[in-house]
């Protein structure tokens, strides 16, 4: 039976389990002790998924109050490359994902300049190189933070299983449609058009 706090989330806490969103690191930063639901017997910490969707609720809501074309979301590792890229689709803003390339926030004459006034990247450790642009720049950042990571320069933090396929999807997609609700483009209780299955990286050939 759904219990109260599940009926307040922005989808089924089922749904966040099964993506693996809650599954977290057996290292454990001190800046991240307060979003661990659990220790697991084998070590395992577990992510409080309730912390996770307030926290897309908030950023969406921060997010929203921009142009499109002042936000930057980045992913250099893998499973990150088509969430966002689809993230970047729903919402109109722009994306980089891959390598980024020195310069993306710092040099006009770079092929891929940007000029945000708010960065999201899917990962601190793995996008240094926007996470170093943008303290540079001294401009907000949002980052989906694992347990592993630190909090070093990080304005806003979404703490969830930043490495899996699924759970990034998820997280993507569940922000994609949040950014469309508090822009007025779709209605408090619409949807995408389309699952979160539809921001998963398929990778073929691994």
């Amino acid at each position: 039976m759904e219990s109260e706090g599940d009926r307040e989330l922005l989808i089924d806490k089922s749904v966040y389990l099964a993506a693996g969103v809650h599954i977290g690191t057996k290292i454990r930063t001190k800046d991240m002790k307060r979003y661990v639901y659990k220790i697991r017997q084998d070590g395992l910490a577990v992510i409080d998924v309730e912390k996770t969707d307030e926290r897309i609720r908030v950023a969406a809501k921060f997010i929203a109050r921009h142009e499109p074309e002042r936000v930057l979301a980045v992913s250099s590792r893998i499973y990150g490359f088509k969430p966002v890229k689809r993230f970047g689709e729903f919402t109109r803003i722009p994306t980089v994902v891959g390598r980024i390339l020195p310069g993306v926030m710092t040099n006009p004459s770079s092929p891929s300049y940007k000029e945000p006034e708010t960065v999201i990247l899917s990962d601190p450790k793995v996008d240094r190189q926007a996470h170093i642009e943008a303290i540079e720049l001294g401009i907000p950042i949002i980052s989906l933070v694992d347990l592993d990571n630190t909090l070093y320069f990080v304005d806003f933090a979404i703490p969830c299983n930043n490495k899996g396929k699924k759970a990034l999807a998820l997280i993507y997609w569940l922000l994609a449609r949040q950014v469309l609700r508090e822009r007025g483009e779709i209605p408090e209780d619409g949807d995408l058009g389309v699952g979160y299955e539809d921001f998963i990286t398929e990778i073929t050939g691994v």
